[in-house]
């Protein structure tokens, strides 16, 4: 997505503005998909996310989390049991191999805790900068922008950005809104990548930033036709907030997983 030759920065940013104010309107119900109850438990369910849906790694986390509920427990796990456990999210045996060095660097150099600072979080083993974003603003409230595929995907096809390295999305998106919406932000445009704006084909005929996108004809623009691509258990409420008849919504729509 390349940007508007016409469009200034400040107009940009003002849209950009726009866009979030809408998105904020359009998903009151944005939040972290994945379960957790403390800072270590947001970093594993993290971890096991990696190339699997948040609602497999809800599915899979309950047993885990009872099973291992300190650093130490991971740092001394046995390693066929953790691999059992994880199994169904894929990649099993590097994320088994993740869980227990994050165990062991917590216990060694954190008492066990996990760090508050992205600085010391992304030293951690499988902790990057987009998971030390994530346990920052979810699990200690510290704003933080989570650069995941679904939001590197629209804040291009929206023209906020033409870069593609993530750090730099990150600061040059992190620019354009006080700090403290950042978190919601995130979880804003992840939804909205989920449940509307789909890599493959978005759902621009109902979509309620029609008139801010310039990527908009990118999918079906025909309201019944986009409106069969809407996913989540709010599918309809989407469809009605976009001004297409939420009954165009198919069933399965609603009780679709969204990606």
């Amino acid at each position: 997505m390349t940007r508007s030759a016409t469009e200034t920065d400040l107009g940009r940013t003002r849209r950009a503005r726009r866009i979030g104010r809408e998105l904020t309107e359009t998903h009151p119900d944005a939040h972290c998909e994945l379960d957790h109850g403390s800072p270590l438990e947001l970093a594993v369910a993290t971890i096991l996310s990696a190339q699997c849906t948040d609602k497999k790694v809800n599915e899979v986390t309950p047993k885990l989390f009872a099973r291992y509920p300190t650093a130490a427990d991971y740092a001394g796990a046995d390693r066929g049991e953790v691999e059992e456990m994880i199994k169904p999210t894929g990649f099993y045996r590097n994320k088994t191999t993740s869980l227990i060095q994050l165990g062991q660097a917590l216990v060694e150099r954190y008492d066990g805790r996990v760090p508050n600072r992205l600085a010391d979080l992304v030293t951690l083993p499988g902790i990057g900068r987009k998971t030390a974003n994530v346990i920052l603003g979810n699990a200690f409230d510290v704003p933080g922008i989570t650069v995941d595929t679904h939001f590197q995907r629209l804040v291009r096809r929206w023209g906020l950005t033409t870069e593609t390295d993530p750090v730099k999305i990150e600061h040059e998106i992190g620019a354009m809104f006080p700090k403290r919406d950042w978190t919601m932000l995130s979880h804003r445009i992840i939804f909205h990548g989920r449940r509307v704006c789909h890599a493959r084909k978005p759902a621009c005929g109902a979509c309620t930033l029609a008139k801010l996108c310039p990527s908009y004809g990118t999918g079906p623009t025909e309201p019944a036709a986009a409106a069969k691509l809407l996913k989540g258990p709010r599918a309809r409420d989407l469809a009605a907030a976009a001004g297409v008849d939420p009954e165009l919504v198919p069933a399965q729509a609603v009780r679709a997983e969204a990606p």
